[in-house]
């Protein structure tokens, strides 16, 4: 007999539908997997036998043969147990192939009959929909997840056995269609947003750090207010307990809320990753990435055997902070360009090609020498070529690919004795959020979210200059040797000063602080 089901391979951060055909012939006794498999899809064959056995079912010697189709897409994870075991179940009879109509399964099985939780439930849910389906069967521990896409009816099972029930209509378990999916912020007590429990004021309240805690600093606030507001990269440079790391940590408190399509999205990578956390609700708080300079360029951009999202998509509609700056593997640092220009990263291997999103602000920090106390000649004991060689190690197309250069001066006693109240991350949040909303309505209907977006053209039309302007950065282009892609960030970034201060235009104030936050890379 000949029958089928559905599971789903995924792609990136998204899921393609896979057919999972099962023949039981008469003939040798045999159990074959085709269809482009990884090795661990090839195991299947080992778990599902003996689940089903120990799911009390008694399969005769056939020669059973299942085939994954597209044939030509590589298979790869331990989703595919579950479809695997329904498809061969309903070749033998034991499963109605009408009760398989419109119904895709992912899970993986042990091999005493129970479902183990899988990656990328929520990508599988999101293809299910897409395709038409109105069922989708996942491990219990997955069901949370599955139920984030409305329209689609889940069924969290423990075993094998329970979901047989399910197909043959003996259960009564809770299957309807879920609504439109609660969004609920959640971490796993790292920097990433995944589950702990916390409700968001309770989070807020007992762990959210705010600027109202920095002393002085209001230079750097400044910049850290047109970056969040423009969507900018950013540069601190300072001494050794100036302030960077907790002005960067910061960064998070001040940026507008996710919306609904940037939830999703984000949820899709962490899904896929494994770091959805125990809840498995919607992403809500944008991530503060920091990883540590001893990272490697996988690690940093994906990949892998298996590929995976790395950092810089972790950090995608967030921040990613990258502290020594000058300390990471100059290897790791240029592979930073394509994502920078692009905002996503593909990642090459043999069997596949993945594209993962790769949206992020780029936040980071180092000292101005190996010691950290230059331009400190009293402090300082660094030679001139140290200096040099110490900087020299963050390249000028990555340093062309920023678009503020903050240096940030240790806080002085008074600064620290200070009383008086320090502005709020609220404050300035409302202000990036007015400055967003401007930007939301100006490119309604482009696709983009921020200035920093903007493309060489579009500049043109959204950011236009006068003459007076034109005069200013026609004498900046040539004192500071500026190229091509400098010129272009000082525009957006002058856009941005502009929006905060609720101006139409792009005024020559703005032009001039914009090339403020340059002069320290350009002289």
């Amino acid at each position: 007999m000949f029958s089928k089901a559905y599971g789903a391979a995924i792609q990136g951060i998204d899921a393609l539908l896979v057919q999972i055909e099962a023949d039981v012939s008469d003939g040798l006794p045999g159990f074959e997997l085709v269809g482009f498999l990884a090795s661990e899809v090839r195991e299947a064959k080992e778990r599902v036998r003996v689940a089903i056995h120990n799911a009390g079912i008694a399969l005769p010697p056939k020669r059973i043969t299942v085939n994954l189709s597209p044939a030509d897409v590589r298979k790869e994870g331990t989703a595919f147990d579950l479809p695997i075991a329904i498809a061969i179940l309903a070749a033998f009879g034991h499963i109605p192939e009408e009760n398989l109509n419109r119904t895709i399964f992912a899970g993986e099985l042990s091999l005493d009959g129970r479902l183990n939780p899988v990656n990328g439930v929520l990508p599988i849910a999101c293809c299910a929909k897409e395709a038409g389906f109105l069922r989708l069967f996942v491990p219990a521990a997955n069901r949370t997840e599955g139920r984030l896409v409305p329209g689609l009816a889940v069924w969290g099972c423990r075993g094998l056995a329970q979901v047989l029930r399910a197909l043959r209509g003996e259960s009564e378990e809770d299957g309807e269609a879920s609504d439109a999916g609660t969004i609920s912020g959640h971490r796993d007590g790292r920097t990433f947003p995944c589950a702990d429990g916390i409700s968001d004021g309770e989070e807020n309240s007992a762990r959210q750090p705010d600027f109202a805690d920095i002393c002085g600093q209001t230079a750097a606030k400044r910049a850290i207010e047109i970056a969040v507001a423009g969507g900018h990269n950013l540069l601190f440079a300072g001494s050794p307990g100036s302030g960077k790391t907790m002005l960067a940590r910061r960064i998070p408190t001040i940026m507008p809320e996710l919306s609904r399509e940037e939830s999703l999205e984000l949820s899709k990578i962490y899904s896929v990753s494994g770091r959805m956390g125990i809840r498995g609700s919607l992403i809500r708080t944008r991530p503060f990435c920091a990883p540590h300079h001893t990272i490697t360029q996988a690690a940093m951009a994906g990949g892998g055997s298996r590929p995976k999202p790395g950092e810089i998509s972790l950090a995608t509609h967030g921040v990613l902070f990258l502290d020594e700056f000058a300390e990471f593997d100059r290897r790791t640092l240029e592979m930073l360009r394509q994502p920078l220009e692009e905002r996503k990263i593909t990642v090459d291997r043999v069997a596949a090609s993945c594209d993962y999103p790769a949206s992020f602000m780029l936040v980071a920090a180092m000292n101005p020498c190996p010691c950290g106390a230059y331009p400190d000649r009293n402090l300082c004991r660094c030679t001139e070529p140290q200096i040099r060689r110490y900087q020299s190690r963050i390249s000028r197309p990555i340093l062309d690919r920023i678009d503020l250069f903050v240096q940030v001066s240790p806080v002085s006693y008074a600064e620290l004795m200070q009383r008086e109240v320090q502005e709020s991350s609220a404050r300035i949040r409302e202000r990036v959020c007015r400055a967003r909303e401007i930007q939301k309505k100006r490119y309604e209907g482009l696709g983009l979210r921020t200035n920093a977006e903007l493309s060489a053209r579009q500049l043109e039309l959204f950011c236009p200059l006068g003459e007076e302007e034109l005069a200013v950065m026609k004498e900046a282009f040539y004192r500071y040797r500026l190229s091509a892609r400098s010129y272009h960030r000082i525009v957006r970034t002058a856009r941005t000063i502009a929006d905060l201060s609720g101006c139409e235009e792009i005024g020559a104030e703005q032009l001039c602080e914009a090339l403020a936050y340059r002069r320290r890379v350009c002289e």
